[in-house]
């Protein structure tokens, strides 16, 4: 029955046709992100991936400013972690980058949609927040950091 119209209550409208895809790949996008991040975590966890910075190890450096942190460890700085996705520490990280993506992704999975349409203002938009969203994710705007 609570797929009945209400009487007197008009249909509400379905979203758009980029609004229902838009939710489809942020649904998707986000529980593989979300996957990969619990999957990088359990195989820390368990030991089953070799680790950058010996578990015996962690509590001299944990109090460590970062700078020597880094140093001591030999820890990447930036998208150094990316080789490293093989060790613990790190493969959760993928997880991350992944959830972090997920707007580019989501936005560009729409912009054929305007594309057909011819709908310029909206796909000049969407190119912009691609292109900011990468710009933003490179490091090149790092501001000295």
């Amino acid at each position: 029955m609570a797929d009945e119209p209400t009487p007197g209550i008009p249909d509400a409208p379905g979203p758009a046709p980029e609004q229902a895809r838009y939710a489809r790949v942020l649904d998707v996008s986000t529980k593989a992100g979300f996957v990969a991040l619990v999957a990088g975590f359990i195989a820390y966890m368990l030991g089953w991936l070799e680790t950058h910075v010996p578990v015996e190890d962690l509590p001299r450096v944990w109090g460590l400013p970062l700078a020597e942190y880094v140093a001591r460890t030999d820890t990447p700085t930036g998208w150094g972690w990316v080789a490293h996705l093989h060790k613990g520490e790190f493969a959760g990280l993928a997880g991350i980058a992944a959830l972090a993506g997920c707007s580019a992704i989501c936005v560009a999975a729409i912009l054929p949609a305007y594309l057909r349409r011819g709908d310029r203002i909206y796909a000049i938009l969407c190119a912009l927040l691609i292109l900011i969203l990468l710009l933003a994710g490179s490091g090149i705007l790092t501001g000295g950091h």
